[in-house]
This record gives C-alpha cells, sequence and structure tokens, in this order.
C-alpha cells in the first residue's frame, strides 16, 4: 500500500517506518521539519511532505493517493493548552481525510481506567480517537505503558529502581496496569493494514501493578528493593519525585504518574479475536529484551527524541554573540567528529564535567532538563535528538555537529563544532553563538564569560588531544 506515516521522528512511529519499508509498503511522512530524517537509515527510502496536522494544504499533499494513513502525533507534552491543539489538530486531519477518501486510519491512544475519571491527557488522548473514528474508516488501539529501550516507561522503572534501594511509594502503585512490549505494538500496527477498519481494540499483556513492574525489572537485574506503598503523595508531588530521580521530565512525569491512578486493564478479546498471530510477551520478557537493546547500543528511538523545546534555528545575523576557537589538529576530520559526537551522555564533556553537573542541576531547579536526558547512543547523533540539555539541530558527518540549547537561559544559545580539512590533517572550530534577551541576557552573558572561556578553551584543547590519540591508534 501507499502509506502515509505522521509522527514519524517519535518514539513509535520512528520504529514503524522501517518496518513499513521492510513488508513493501511505499512510505510518505509529513514531517514539520524535513532535516530531522537525516541520518536516519530509512530517510532515503521515504517521501517526506514538509507540514503539520493543521495545515491542510500540507495534508492534502500528503494524503494524495494514500491508502491508509497512521495517526501517531501527540502534542501534549509541547504545548500548555494541549487538549485545545489536540483536538484542532484531529478535526484539521480528520476532514481533509475524508475529502481526499482516505480509506483507513490507524490511530494509537490510552487505555481508559473502566468506571473512574480519566485524567486530562488520557481524556484528550479518546477525544481525538473520538474525532477521527467519526470522520474516518478508523482502528484505534488503546495500549497502556510501552515497554521498550528507550520508552518514558521503561526508564521511569528502571531510573526509579535503579536509584532507589528503598521506596516510599503512594498506594496506587498497587493499582494492576496492562503494559505492552513496543514489539507487540508494532506487530499490530502493521497488520492492522491487512485487517481494515476495526474500531476500538484494546491491548496488552498480562496485568501486573506498577510495584510488580519495578519489582519484576530488579529481579532482572539481580537487585534487592524494599517498596513500602503510603497512603500519601499527590500525583503531582510523586510527578516531581519522578522528576527528580529519573530523566523524565515533570511534564511528561506528571500523565505517566496519573496514568496509573485508577487500574488501567486492557479487555484484550477482540485483539485476540481480530489479530490471534499476537500474543503479547509477560512484562518481565519486554524488559530484559529491553535491557539487551541498551547493552549491546542498539536503541532506535527515544521518549526524549520526540519532545521539542522552542522552535528555533540559528540566523547568521546582528545580534548574536560569538566566541570562535580554532586550532590546528594533527589529525583527519573524521577524528575530530568522532571525538566531538560523542560528548555528553554517560561519558560526560571531557573537561570540567563537575560545572556541567552544577549547571544541569540548576536547570533541573528552574525546570529546565539538565543533564538528566544523556543520549540514545554513545556515538551516532540524529537531527532532533537530544543530548543532555542541548538539541541536534544539525549534523553532517564527518564535518559538521550543532548542538541548540534547552536549558533555561535570558536567551538563545548555541554550540558548534566543525572539523576542516588543513594540510595533513585538520582544523577545529569551536563556537558559542549567544543571542541575548534584553539587558539580562547581556549581563548573563557577560557575568558568566570569564568561566565559559576557560571551559570553552579547555574542552576545544582536549578535543584536538582526543582526536589525535584516536588517530595514533588508527596507525
Amino acid at each position: 500500500m501507499r502509506v502515509l506515516v505522521t509522527g514519524a521522528t517519535g518514539y513509535v512511529g520512528g520504529r514503524l517506518v522501517p518496518r513499513l519499508l521492510e513488508r513493501g509498503h511505499r512510505v510518505r511522512v509529513l514531517v514539520r521539519d524535513p532535516a530531522r530524517l537525516q541520518g536516519r537509515p530509512w530517510a532515503q527510502a521515504v517521501e517526506a511532505i514538509q507540514g503539520t496536522l493543521e495545515d491542510p494544504k500540507a495534508l492534502r499533499k500528503a494524503l494524495e493517493g494514500v491508502e491508509a494513513a497512521y495517526y501517531l502525533v501527540h502534542v501534549m507534552l509541547s504545548e500548555a493548552r494541549f487538549q485545545e491543539a489536540e483536538e484542532r489538530q484531529a478535526h484539521t486531519f480528520a476532514q481533509t481525510a475524508r475529502e481526499a477518501g482516505l480509506r483507513h486510519v490507524v490511530y494509537l491512544g490510552g487505555l481508559l481506567p473502566k468506571g473512574a475519571t480519566p485524567s486530562a491527557h488520557l481524556r484528550s488522548r479518546a477525544r481525538v480517537g473520538e474525532i477521527l473514528r467519526a470522520h474516518l474508516p478508523a482502528t484505534e488501539f488503546r495500549a497502556g505503558p510501552i515497554v521498550g529501550s528507550g520508552s518514558a516507561s521503561f526508564e521511569m522503572v528502571r531510573y526509579l529502581t535503579e536509584r532507589l534501594p528503598v521506596m516510599l511509594t503512594p498506594r496506587w502503585v498497587l493499582n494492576p496496569v496492562s503494559p505492552i512490549a513496543i514489539r507487540d505494538i508494532l506487530s499490530y500496527l502493521l497488520l492492522a493494514l491487512e485487517r481494515g477498519p476495526s474500531g476500538v481494540v484494546e491491548v496488552g499483556a498480562p496485568p501486573l501493578t506498577f510495584k510488580a513492574m519495578m519489582e519484576t525489572y530488579a529481579q532482572v537485574r539481580g537487585l534487592k528493593r524494599l517498596i513500602l506503598p503510603v497512603p500519601v503523595l499527590a500525583p503531582r508531588l510523586a510527578a516531581l519525585w519522578v522528576g527528580l530521580v529519573t530523566p523524565i521530565p515533570n511534564r511528561l512525569a506528571l500523565p505517566l504518574v496519573e496514568g496509573i491512578l485508577h487500574p488501567l486493564v486492557a479487555d484484550t478479546a477482540k485483539a485476540q479475536a481480530l489479530f490471534p498471530e499476537v500474543s503479547p510477551i509477560p512484562y518481565r520478557r519486554a524488559v530484559e529484551l529491553a535491557l539487551e537493546r541498551i547493552a549491546l547500543g542498539e536503541v532506535e528511538t527515544r521518549w526524549s527524541g520526540a519532545l521539542q523545546g522552542p522552535s528555533y534555528h540559528l540566523e547568521d545575523r546582528e545580534g548574536i554573540i560569538r566566541e570562535v576557537r580554532s586550532l590546528p589538529v594533527k589529525a583527519p576530520p573524521e577524528a575530530l567528529y568522532r571525538v566531538y559526537a560523542s560528548l555528553g551522555g554517560e561519558r560526560g564533556w571531557l573537561v570540567w564535567n563537575w560545572a556541567w553537573a552544577v549547571r544541569g542541576g540548576i536547570d533541573r531547579l528552574l525546570g529546565g532538563p539538565g543533564l538528566r536526558r544523556g543520549r540514545r547512543h554513545p556515538t551516532e547523533l540524529l537531527p532532533g535528538e537530544a543530548v543532555d540539555f542541548w538539541r541536534v539541530e544539525a549534523v553532517e558527518p564527518p564535518r559538521l555537529l550543532r548542538l541548540r540549547a534547552e536549558m533555561r537561559l535570558p536567551g538563545r544559545a548555541w554550540l558548534e563544532w566543525r572539523a576542516l580539512p588543513e594540510g595533513e590533517g585538520s582544523r577545529l572550530v569551536q563556537t558559542a553563538y549567544f543571542e541575548p534577551l534584553g539587558l539580562f541576557g547581556l549581563l548573563y552573558w557577560w557575568l558568566l564569560y570569564p568561566i565559559h572561556a576557560r571551559i570553552f578553551s579547555d574542552l576545544a584543547r582536549t578535543i584536538a588531544r582526543e582526536a589525535e590519540a584516536l588517530a595514533g591508534r588508527a596507525t
């Protein structure tokens, strides 16, 4: 089929696209920024249309000749009034798709609690499903926590369990939930094309409590953990605690926490009847597979890759302060690139790591991401994914890497490296850019410049030394 995928750079969409291609489907993707596709193994195999779900013109172009479409976009993490935005986008997509004659839309939503009021986030997801089903032939999969390498639900359980030997938890961690492995979600999404519109289909593995999810993770890792449910901790307080202990930011932790305030157990009878080929693997096996992927460095997509900060790009114009360092390096550009493209995450920043940690801690206190997001892969980078409190804005191996700051700042900032061929070696050009916001932004830059100058100078020299050592080992 010719298939449209929205949300192709997100956690689920980024894994679905290559599997659709493997099955012989012709894939078109609707993306806000086509640069986000660069570096993905499947980028050249898809047709990319630039636009958003609120752009009827772009939608008409994206839907032309398409037989089925996947609706995998959720904006609730990037907009304060997410419910209005999600409803508006769903209406625009549904109306445009109906006019285009779309025969099937496949939507991934969330399970709803039985006999209880769902959270605002779950209500919004359900509302999107209602709109799509009202206008189009649809299949709406409703799933609980998705478990896989790099998923937000898995990372929350992982970090809580790894870091806290003893946990005082809210009593609602005893509520049963139906988690599901990412591989099973992908199987359902792929098979939906063959089955055709099926209405609402709840999916999930055998249910267990969130407490049992953490205990199971501990067993797989060989850890001893004591979990004590207590009748305290409001959802927002629990979300703040999750945001403090794990890489998950508060704005994502809150919907995850609210999702287990009530039992979320899937009624899988319909799924078993329609998709007998899929037998969801137990939660324990999903954890084992996720840990195997992480150990092998084979994390395809990560939750932080889908979260977007302010939408801006570096422009060469007046008002931007530049701090440039240029060094000759006795190593090829490839060696330089390998060094600076592997900064951040578990490796750290080579120099002044304590200062980076302090800056990350301050950023977290101010509501920013801090250093907790890490990075998806230790050496590979894709446009748009997170590296600590940076976002990859441009990456062109083996020459260029530019990071855009997402920490709390009185202005906009970038950090860029270029590896330029020079004689038998290369030249490293490291540039820090800052666009101050008002007088406070200027004061911020000049007050911290003595510290920044030392850090950036040491960083450039260390990158050069590491590249030369790397080139020496290669010879």
